[in-house]
């Protein structure tokens, strides 16, 4: 196909509005725009993701067709918080305010001069499985899919932040998206807010904290925060906000509502209950086939496979236990280790007899983290990585 053909279908599809299409020819070229991408949030199905919610969109990626390192932008999992931003590039301004030397207001352009990198980065929503939370637990019904990996073009919020002169008094990051909405859950400020979220300044000057324009090497899906996201490799996916356009740099430590109200754990500090932003992902494990309910021909091999991640570490090593946790072997690690990604894993296994049979994955990385068996509870509804059972069917 054509850059202009991909140009037009691109704008067809709605993945750019008319303004955008114009400016991306012109100051772009053809080769910036998306070979594929997302609909816009009245076509949430589009592309096979499992409608979880149509408004905000949030849309799960199909963990069982697992097949490749990279997630296609079609596939990748959507989360949103609040009715996703519209936003055109021409007019689009990103401002770098507070505790700096030289406040800054870019446009689009002046953003995609600047030196970049790419990288691949796993990203993971931090209610990722609270489907099967028990009680059930509010929020998005998020099976397997709300984790997916891409490889991301950006500019080091670390540039920016280097740019605008850092003051030796400032203590967080915080990133605004042009999204806004009313919170849900109480206690909440008033009225609509946009979604967004602080980070420690250390964090924030680390190279995989990425201002992302592109997305696995297309411009960068509406639904995924065009024109510029925050990836924040690592962390949970609500530190990556989307459809970024402010920087508040504070000489205080923030505390807004999603890292306050949301996004926050219980932790046992010096033997009191403290209430904490969630940040790193924990380590875990997934399988991808088979699938909870899926039959197995007895005595033929079958490749039971998925992946496993654990955010600023690496993963050690994968196993997997065919009944019900009385013996674990070990798993194939596919492909090279690469920081901040997910592994992908495989183990061929024959079963022996017929029945039900319940499988476990577990993952450790190199911090010697393992996934616990049972769930903490002072995790509310979130960091949801002990071990699941699958259970099929042997015939």
């Amino acid at each position: 196909m054509s850059g202009r053909e991909e140009l037009w279908r691109a704008l067809q599809r709605g993945d750019v509005d008319r303004r955008t299409f114009l400016y991306a020819g012109a100051v772009g070229g053809l080769s910036l725009l998306p070979r594929r991408g997302l609909a816009f949030a009245d076509e949430p199905s589009s592309g096979g993701l499992i409608v979880r919610e149509k408004e905000p969109v949030n849309l799960e990626f199909p963990f069982a067709k697992l097949d490749s390192f990279l997630t296609p932008n079609e596939l990748f999992y959507v989360r949103d918080h609040f009715t996703a931003a519209k936003l055109e590039a021409m007019t689009w301004k990103l401002t770098v305010t507070g505790a700096v030397e030289k406040p800054l207001e870019l446009t689009y352009d002046q953003v995609l001069a600047l030196p970049s990198r790419t990288t691949a980065i796993t990203l993971e929503c931090a209610g990722n499985g609270r489907m099967y939370l028990e009680p059930k637990a509010k929020g998005v019904q998020w099976e397997l899919g709300a984790v997916s990996t891409a490889e991301w073009t950006g500019v080091p919020l670390a540039t920016l932040l280097d740019k605008a002169g850092v003051k030796k008094n400032a203590v967080d990051v915080v990133l605004e998206g042009a999204d806004t909405g009313e919170p849900k859950n109480d206690p909440k400020p008033v009225g609509k807010v946009h979604f967004l979220r602080g980070l420690p300044l250390a964090k924030a000057l680390k190279p995989e904290v990425l201002l992302a324009y592109k997305m696995n090497g297309a411009v960068l899906p509406a639904l995924h925060g065009f024109p510029l996201r925050v990836v924040v490799g690592g962390w949970y996916g609500m530190a990556s906000v989307k459809w970024l356009h402010r920087i508040v740099v504070t000489d205080k430590p923030f505390h807004g509502y999603e890292q306050t109200t949301d996004y926050s754990i219980w932790e046992q500090r010096d033997g009191l209950p403290t209430m904490v932003p969630l940040t790193e992902i924990d380590v875990k494990s997934s399988i991808a086939r088979p699938t909870a309910g899926e039959t197995i021909a007895a005595d033929k091999p079958y490749r039971v496979h998925g992946a496993a991640w654990a955010g600023e570490s690496e993963i050690a090593k994968v196993e997997v236990s065919t009944d019900g946790s009385k013996k674990w072997t070990e798993t194939k690690l596919l492909g090279k280790a690469q920081p901040l990604t997910w592994r992908l894993w495989e183990y061929n296994w024959k079963a022996p007899q017929t029945g039900k049979q319940t499988l476990l994955v577990r993952a450790s990385d190199k911090r010697g983290r393992t996934q616990p068996l049972e769930r903490d509870p002072n995790r509310r509804a979130y960091m949801i990585n002990h071990l699941l059972p699958t259970e099929v069917e042997v015939k």
